[in-house]
């Protein structure tokens, strides 16, 4: 078949196929003396399990490896050894997503009980505080000691009939 049939039987573009073919990953391919390319029908069987590998996390480096240039003589010890370490590598992902999750809920809860009185520039150091486990430094000070303007100097900046004008509105 060409390179059109067999994207439209595995899903993908025909750039994708052609990559594939160019980084070693597609071996089955034949060309014509036109220059056309012809693929077997394995190829669209080896495109699913490229397509699959990927979505299950492994990378091309890894599929390349596994992939044997004739899909009879699979390698079983290295195939189930790869996945068995992709399945230890999800779970330890899902450790590490469940903390981030955690973590997150955390502050959330945190912003969240800020109190009536508290403006959000002193809620924003109080969260800092309990993140850090340190008294954060100021947010009205930038590193090289300029204090930056809170609303009280920005309503001051603005010219009486201004004011007057806003507060008329």
């Amino acid at each position: 078949m060409r390179i059109g049939e067999l994207a439209q039987k595995s899903g993908l573009t025909t750039s994708r196929i052609r990559f594939y073919e160019r980084i070693g990953l597609l071996k089955a391919v034949d060309r014509r003396l036109n220059g056309y390319r012809t693929y077997s029908s394995q190829a669209v069987t080896i495109l699913g399990l490229i397509t699959t590998a990927q979505r299950a996390g492994f990378t091309l480096d890894e599929i390349r490896a596994l992939l044997p240039s004739d899909l009879t003589h699979w390698d079983h010890a290295a195939l189930t050894g790869a996945l068995t370490r992709k399945v230890a590598d999800i779970e330890a992902l899902q450790v590490r997503l469940g903390q981030s999750k955690a973590q997150l809920l955390r502050l959330i809860e945190d912003i969240e009980a800020r109190p009536e009185d508290m403006d959000c520039a002193a809620n924003a150091r109080r969260i800092l505080t309990n993140v850090l486990g340190e008294p954060a430094e100021d947010p009205d000070i930038t590193s090289d000691g300029v204090r930056l303007p809170d609303k009280a100097d920005r309503r001051q900046s603005i010219s009486p009939d201004l004011r007057k004008k806003a507060a008329s509105r």
